[in-house]
């Protein structure tokens, strides 16, 4: 009987052996074949590029057929979701208060939601911001600096006509030149396909930190070609030369430190008279903050998931919000069911923006409320310790709300950040409490009627109509002659959007 068995048992791993051995062989055979495919593929590129900087897009459609078809996507707006959809939303709108905080600065005229990459040279010409150039005597409102992220224009304008000059120049100055949406060149060396961050404000903030970006592994390039845009920066003063406040870290309070030892600020609150820190869109830092992050996942594991089509597996290019297609994101990792997952997802978004709510209430307060202590003769060393705490207050506010997707990359850190400046905003709103009482007032400060974005720009002195006709004009007038300029000079292949 014991023979028996282990003869049997001697047949089962043996049978079991050759199982092995044949998945074995088929993973093999699968990897060989691919590895092939991307060997061919490269080998007998139909365009074989000579420059690692191709600005059109469409000259990578013929190679990279799969790559270039998703990507085309992005110029889809379709997905819906509870928060940040695909579709362009005003944020003013929705947070009217944000008017009061950016009183002073052009957020205030006008701030979307991103929609994607193929939109976001038109979204810039188009957003208030902006300006309009050229029309009614208007000079620039933004410098050259503002087209750093929107192309692989702008990488080729850089090596063209160099780092410094590029920067020095007007926004107006590159109109007819930054045609070509964010795309491949952006990401990859267009000679070899490798990842390749084209900016370089990212190497030379790794620099100063004693790192090397060349030296990444391909898993960290999977962000960093994010992160070269998806990150908080700045225009240093005079020279508008763009640079990451990465040099004490990535922490929203490393940021902080760094730009108070150079004493920056990106302007003065009129009402206030807070010298106040405007955050971009620090996207790369809170999701290191975030578990996703802190477990060594990429950008692209969740935004740009893989496609297996047939025998050919590939990278989608169609960059957008995971919730979109949670079979391919959340649930390769999750073995909730999707619903579960989405769920889960907008619970933590509620959750940041209940205590949002708050901050910006309690801030635009503050802004307000210290505008009335300087009517009534508060004096700068009065109202030194009031205005520290509305700059700290503002900083952590911005950090949480200007990242996209913070609320999921990190909600504990958000949380966090919006708790603290929750905690200095009324800080800052006692210590005016006090300068008034000092100065013979007690009373409650009025405050007008914030409910509507329309209310609150006309409570700032915005001439809302006034610049809606001027941008009308410049899109229907200066653009046209921007996009001739550059079709003459052949810049792009297709029509810009």
């Amino acid at each position: 009987m014991s023979r028996q068995l282990k003869k049997w048992q001697g047949w089962l791993l043996f049978l079991g052996a050759m199982v092995i051995v044949f998945v074995l062989g088929l993973l093999c055979s699968s990897l060989l074949e691919r590895r092939a495919e991307v060997v061919s593929v490269f080998n007998n590129r139909r365009t074989p590029m000579t420059d690692s900087i191709v600005a059109q897009n469409e000259k990578f459609a013929e190679d990279f057929p799969h790559e270039y078809e998703t990507w085309s996507m992005t110029e889809d707006t379709s997905f819906v979701s509870k928060y940040n959809s695909s579709q362009e939303q005003d944020a003013l709108a929705q947070h009217p208060l944000m008017v009061i905080l950016w009183d002073g600065y052009a957020f205030s005229r006008d701030y979307n939601t991103p929609r994607g990459h193929r939109h976001c040279i038109e979204d810039l010409r188009k957003i208030l911001r902006t300006g309009s150039p050229g029309v009614d005597g208007q000079k620039d409102l933004q410098p050259g600096t503002c087209w750093t992220c929107k192309g692989p224009d702008v990488p080729r304008l850089m090596r063209e006509k160099g780092k410094n000059a590029f920067y020095a120049a007007k926004w107006s100055d590159w109109g007819s030149e930054v045609m070509n949406s964010v795309g491949c060149s952006d990401c990859h060396d267009a000679r070899t396909m490798d990842l390749k961050p084209a900016r370089p404000a990212l190497y030379v903030a790794w620099a100063r930190a004693g790192k090397d970006v060349r030296k990444a592994s391909h898993q960290e390039m999977r962000s960093l070609v994010c992160a070269q845009c998806h990150t908080e920066y700045y225009f240093e003063k005079g020279t508008n030369y763009l640079k990451f406040p990465q040099d004490k870290g990535l922490t929203c309070e490393d940021a902080e430190a760094y730009y108070d030892s150079i004493g920056f600020y990106d302007y003065i609150h009129p009402l206030s008279h807070a010298k106040i820190l405007k955050a971009q869109h620090p996207g790369y830092e809170l999701f290191k903050q975030g578990i996703h992050g802190q477990r060594g996942l990429s950008c692209a594991d969740c935004h740009m998931p893989y496609i297996q089509d047939g025998g050919v597996k590939y990278t989608d290019h169609h960059i957008m919000s995971p919730l979109a297609h949670i079979d391919r994101t959340c649930q390769t990792c999750h073995r909730q069911d999707a619903e579960t997952l989405r769920k889960n997802v907008y619970e933590r978004q509620e959750k940041v923006l209940e205590v949002r709510a708050k901050v910006e209430k309690e801030l635009s307060t503050a802004h307000i409320e210290a505008a009335f202590a300087w009517k009534k003769g508060a004096n700068e060393k009065e109202m030194a310790a009031a205005l520290a705490d509305i700059r700290k207050s503002q900083w952590r506010w911005d950090y949480a709300v200007a990242s996209h997707g913070a609320s999921f990359h990190a909600p504990q850190e958000v949380t966090r950040l919006l708790s603290d400046a929750l905690y200095y905003a009324g800080q800052a709103r006692l210590s005016i409490a006090k300068v008034l009482a000092r100065h013979g007032y007690s009373g409650e400060v009025p405050i007008p009627d914030l409910s509507t974005k329309e209310k609150a720009q006309k409570y700032i002195g915005l001439d809302m109509g006034k610049l809606r006709q001027q941008k009308k004009e410049f899109l229907d007038t200066i653009v046209p002659k921007w996009i001739e300029t550059a079709r003459k000079n052949k810049r792009f292949i297709t029509q810009p959007i």
